[in-house]
């Protein structure tokens, strides 16, 4: 598991230092706050210790780990990530179970860190994230756009989960929380969604076929977890970051989203969820007093970042404040 994030002047964000990380962690904030900017970073250390010394591949982390950071964020140099008008150089620091990556730069850095620290061994499990927007009707054009046409575009987020989605279903025991989970998966989608030997993508509803275009893109984003877990590419170690997992889904679809989140954490998978939505956090929050499990929650609010933990009560959150303003408003309507 990741252990602890420590930030400073990374792009929008000056300063964070989240400690005590769990198997469910939440990230909330208005737009702009810099939650995904987080997961991004996040997501490119733990992928680059994973390609590390894997298989047959040749760089060092260093190298590995800056082509990750430059097609993830896609600037022109990595120095523009440095925040703009604070002091000192950024500065990244990630505690892992195999130990510490971290790394620093200032604002005249192009594409080469030297300045690293690598954690004593390297991960072998697989992580994934997943994007707000879903890729299955897509994933041929982002390979081709970055492979072909070398292409800023699609970052790796997209790129990645576009490389994996396409491995087809393995026989073979599976965890049973991953059986478990992608069974309430079948029930918020309303069927199954796959590959055929076609390579198209369909989706199967009762007894009937359709292409997956008449799916909804909740359906679609909801499918490429369900891939994932059926074909083994995740175990009990990965790490799975989600970007505002309440896009395209109703209110019921989110609880029960949340209520998978969790059986996959008790398997060993540690989840990082960034979201803007009152439901996500009521649902994760119900879970860790249900569970007594702590849920780590990181709130995002003009610059400035809170820690807290979601089996202690709601987050004092802008979000947070307006749902509870408008219940507020609502009981004060009805009475008068």
């Amino acid at each position: 598991m990741i252990k602890s994030l420590i930030l400073k002047n990374y792009g929008p964000l000056a300063a964070i230092e989240w400690k005590g990380l769990a198997k469910v962690n939440l990230v909330i904030g208005n737009n702009g706050t810099g939650k995904t900017f987080l997961l991004k970073a996040a997501y490119s250390a733990v992928k680059a210790s994973e390609e590390y010394k894997r298989g047959d591949e040749p760089r060092k982390l260093s190298e590995i780990l800056s082509d990750k950071l430059y097609w993830t964020f896609q600037t022109e140099k990595l120095g523009d990530l440095v925040a703009k008008g604070q002091i000192g150089k950024l500065e990244f620091r990630m505690e892992m179970d195999e130990g510490t990556l971290a790394y620093s730069f200032g604002e005249s850095t192009v594409r080469t860190l030297l300045d690293i620290i690598e954690p004593s061994q390297s991960r072998s499990s697989n992580s994934l994230f997943l994007p707000e927007k879903e890729i299955l009707t897509l994933y041929k054009v982002i390979i081709d756009s970055r492979e072909r046409a070398k292409l800023f575009g699609f970052d790796d987020t997209y790129y990645d989960l576009a490389k994996i989605i396409s491995i087809g279903p393995k026989k073979g025991r599976n965890y049973q929380e991953f059986r478990d989970a992608r069974r309430s998966i079948a029930d918020v989608v309303g069927g199954r969604v796959y590959q055929d030997e076609n390579d198209r993508w369909l989706y199967k509803k009762d007894r009937y076929l359709f292409p997956i275009s008449v799916a909804s893109e909740g359906v679609k984003k909801l499918a490429i977890l369900d891939t994932l877990l059926g074909n083994h590419y995740l175990d009990n170690k990965s790490v799975i970051f989600i970007d505002e997992p309440e896009a395209a889904l109703h209110p019921q679809a989110i609880s029960q989203f949340m209520k998978t989140i969790y059986v996959l954490s008790e398997s060993g998978i540690q989840f990082f969820v960034s979201t803007h939505s009152y439901f996500v956090v009521k649902g994760l929050s119900l879970l860790a007093t249900k569970h007594k499990e702590p849920m780590p929650v990181l709130s995002l609010e003009n610059g400035v970042a809170t820690i807290d933990d979601l089996q202690n009560g709601y987050p004092d959150n802008p979000i947070v404040r307006e749902s509870v303003r408008l219940y507020e408003q609502e009981v004060e309507l009805s009475l008068s």
